[in-house]
């Protein structure tokens, strides 16, 4: 079986990980900029992240067989201060150029303050002056419905072009505001939150399959970086064909993924 992993955050997982990924048929990785499990104290320690996400992450996937990609930003858990994510914003540029990066991201929000709405504004118009796709953070449980609604507004007032945007965390109460809007959507399987294998195909049965992806999101907490493979087991029990199961876990984040510059299959 082969597969994409859009969203996996493997600063924070093992090399047991990798080598699990690859014999299940991960074919490429891609890896949002995120919150470290702490909040950083200064510029330097994102740009030695930065770095991390260029230089080092790539080269340990590569031993596994497995392209690595990422997407830059400060994370909506750290941009509560805008003034100092107004620094590390500063230095983005300077790392656009590498040959992983694929965009801006996971950039949104988090509990959904004015401050944090800024800092998305501001990540939004540097991916518009650069011309590159945005991957999106929607907040957690009963705050996701509100920041979805928020995000997608500023997406509006930013004139963003929609084909060139993929908002996460989806749920069954958000999937069809960013669909209906004509983004693209990411369902995150979690085992304790988030969507479970059953609700992520009871939402491709409700929504459709045509600009949807499913991912691991595997982090520091409790997650599963073969969640994409347990789901497409899960179709298959629910007799989806070959092809549609390939479709979903393969061909859509193909299909996106496709319109970042530096993207290639190998």
């Amino acid at each position: 079986m082969r597969y994409i992993e859009p969203h996996g955050h493997m600063v924070s997982r093992t090399t047991d990980d990798y080598q699990s990924i690859a014999m299940a048929g991960c074919e490429v990785l891609c890896e949002p900029a995120f919150w470290a499990g702490y909040d950083r104290a200064s510029v330097e320690g994102f740009y030695d992240y930065y770095r991390q996400l260029t230089e080092y992450e790539p080269a340990r996937a590569a031993k596994f067989g497995i392209p690595h990609y990422c997407w830059l930003c400060i994370n909506p858990k750290e941009a509560q201060d805008a003034g100092f994510a107004r620094e590390v914003m500063q230095i983005i540029p300077d790392f656009l150029d590498r040959p992983n990066v694929l965009g801006i991201g996971e950039i949104g929000l988090n509990k959904n303050t004015k401050n944090e709405l800024a800092i998305f504004e501001e990540h939004l118009a540097i991916a518009k002056e650069y011309d590159l796709p945005i991957l999106i953070h929607t907040p957690h449980l009963e705050d996701k419905r509100k920041g979805t609604l928020l995000i997608l507004d500023a997406l509006k007032n930013a004139n963003v072009d929609p084909s060139r945007v993929v908002i996460d965390h989806v749920e069954e109460h958000t999937a069809g505001f960013v669909l209906d809007a004509g983004f693209w959507a990411g369902m995150t399987l979690y085992p304790e939150s988030k969507c479970t294998a059953a609700r992520a195909i009871d939402i491709l049965e409700t929504f459709g399959m045509e600009t949807i992806w499913m991912n691991s999101a595997c982090d520091w907490g409790i997650s599963d970086p073969l969640a994409v493979v347990k789901c497409a087991l899960e179709m298959k029990k629910r007799d989806y064909t070959r092809d549609l199961i390939d479709k979903v876990i393969y061909q859509n984040p193909k299909t996106f993924l496709e319109k970042c510059p530096n993207f290639k299959l190998p």
